[in-house]
């Protein structure tokens, strides 16, 4: 059984959801970033961290490839065109998204306050918009990589929750209506209500 140690509202979310789409057990440690807890498992005390037996993984974008690859599942396989260009659209949300969103929070909250700069976040927001109308138009069918899902998915949806609760500015209809069917999937719900309990 995995553990997962990190607050819900955190990239943690994103591990949990991959796991309940898996069916894989876990136990949820919801700790906080740089939290006593968290710097058990990370000494950055970034979150979160996977328990594996003895392993312990950090980074959820790297913990979803492991769990991934490791079920054989929500992945190309490794070695393959499919698997290229899935990575392709990771390593893309990771800097069109991702990285966006951790700015914005790193100015309004993260940093020390005389190390913000509230103003960025304007550009930041705009940036944002431009990268989600690319992903709207990558949208071509059911999910990002084709008919099966990936955890490219849970990752983009992730972000796009991400920014609405940033108070970024709504991603286009399209765009929108794929993550609410992202958000409707009962494995998103039930890592929701792991987190809530």
């Amino acid at each position: 059984m995995y553990t997962v140690v990190g607050a819900i509202k955190s990239r943690a979310f994103r591990v949990m959801w991959m796991l309940e789409e898996m069916g894989e057990k876990y136990v949820h440690i919801p700790a906080g970033p740089r939290s006593d807890e968290a710097m058990k498992y990370n000494p950055t005390g970034k979150i979160p961290a996977l328990l594996d037996g003895d392993e312990v993984l950090t980074d959820s974008v790297a913990i979803m490839t492991y769990l991934g690859d490791k079920h054989g599942k929500l992945t190309a396989p490794a070695g393959t065109p499919a698997r290229a260009r899935q990575d392709a659209i990771t390593f893309w949300l990771i800097d069109e998204f991702d990285a966006i969103l951790w700015a914005a929070a790193k100015h309004s909250f993260v940093l020390p306050e005389e190390q913000r700069v509230p103003a960025v976040k304007d550009s930041l927001k705009a940036e944002f918009a431009r990268s989600a109308a690319i992903l709207a138009e990558r949208l071509d069918g059911p999910f990002l990589c084709g008919d099966e899902m990936t955890h490219v998915d849970i990752l983009a949806c992730h972000c796009i929750n991400w920014s609405i609760g940033a108070g970024f500015p709504r991603v286009d209809d399209r765009l929108g209506a794929w993550a609410k069917t992202m958000r409707d999937r009962p494995a998103f719900k039930a890592a929701q209500a792991r987190g809530a309990g």
